[in-house]
């Protein structure tokens, strides 16, 4: 009878893991697995005469025959232009990381660490930005590095002072590096926060009863601890600053053109879908490696091996 009923309780378990995952798994289905091998299909045929997508097949006397090509890929490695703003993007978004990173985790440990009266303040300061439109954000910080704005006046107020010629703050990389930290910071701080909240104080405490200083008890118990926190982190980041565009085009004019700017270019304005979905398939392959690795370096299989 015990047997009877823990493998009723084990199929009952079962079942009630499938309902669970179950609209998750079909959300991905339909809005991320269909859509891939849509655009791999995409990937795969001729341009239209007037842009988009041709027909696929053709119907004359010998039956049907399929219109479908390989162009599109090995024009993605006829010239170096592509590759070459594919790891220039690489490399904003990992700047942009890397930048989140050191900016978001005293401010996330100082959130975690203050008195619980001003906690709430602090979180809701962080979250403001998202109260306002993100173009409108985008178009204020225009409007700092223009010109004719004060940032961009001092900033040449103090280099003709040393004898050197002017700078230009807007259409350049450092405009849309600046934007992206500013963007996508909100990210880092919240992750880091909930992870860092979470920690054993009492572990600190046992810590220096046993001779160990603030940047010890820091580096060897609170830096891993945080770990998972700064890998979440690291992908709410560097995933959308990888693919964005619209700083680029704003911001950064041809000196900060990244990756997603050519995919929009690509849809939008040359409306060559088939060489568009080459290269949304490449930096969504490239996101898909990105997140596994974050989740291998996330889950507790990880750290551990991390520490071995």
């Amino acid at each position: 009878m015990s047997t009877f009923f823990t493998a009723a309780i084990n199929r009952a378990e079962r079942l009630s893991r499938i309902l669970l995952s179950l609209p998750p798994g079909l959300y991905l289905l339909l809005f991320f697995a269909v859509p891939s091998l849509m655009m791999l299909f995409a990937s795969f045929r001729f341009s239209g005469e007037y842009g988009g997508l041709a027909p696929w097949y053709y119907i004359d006397d010998g039956g049907i025959t399929l219109d479908l090509t390989l162009e599109n890929w090995q024009r993605l490695f006829e010239t170096d232009i592509y590759l070459s703003l594919l790891i220039k993007s690489l490399a904003y978004a990992l700047v942009t990381t890397l930048i989140c990173v050191l900016m978001a985790y005293p401010i996330a440990l100082m959130i975690a660490r203050s008195q619980k009266r001003y906690r709430d303040l602090l979180l809701l300061l962080v979250i403001l930005p998202f109260w306002s439109n993100f173009l409108v954000r985008i178009y204020a910080w225009m409007i700092i590095f223009s010109p004719q704005g004060a940032l961009t006046a001092a900033l040449n107020a103090v280099t003709s002072s040393f004898g050197l010629e002017p700078i230009s703050l807007m259409f350049s990389s450092t405009a849309v590096i600046v934007c992206l930290v500013y963007v996508h910071l909100p990210f880092m701080i919240l992750p880091l926060y909930a992870n860092l909240e979470k920690h054993d104080h009492r572990l600190l405490d046992a810590a220096q009863d046993l001779g160990a200083n603030r940047f010890q008890c820091f580096w060897l118990i609170t830096w891993p601890l945080s770990l998972p926190g700064i890998y979440a982190g690291a992908v709410l980041v560097f995933i959308p600053s990888l693919g964005i565009f619209a700083i680029p085009d704003l911001l950064g004019g041809t000196n900060g053109i990244m990756i997603g700017n050519v995919i929009k270019q690509q849809f939008v304005e040359s409306r060559d879908w088939p060489f568009g979905s080459v290269l949304s398939l490449v930096l969504t392959a490239i996101t898909l490696v990105l997140v596994l690795v974050a989740a291998k370096l996330g889950s507790p299989a990880g750290e551990n091996n991390g520490k071995k």
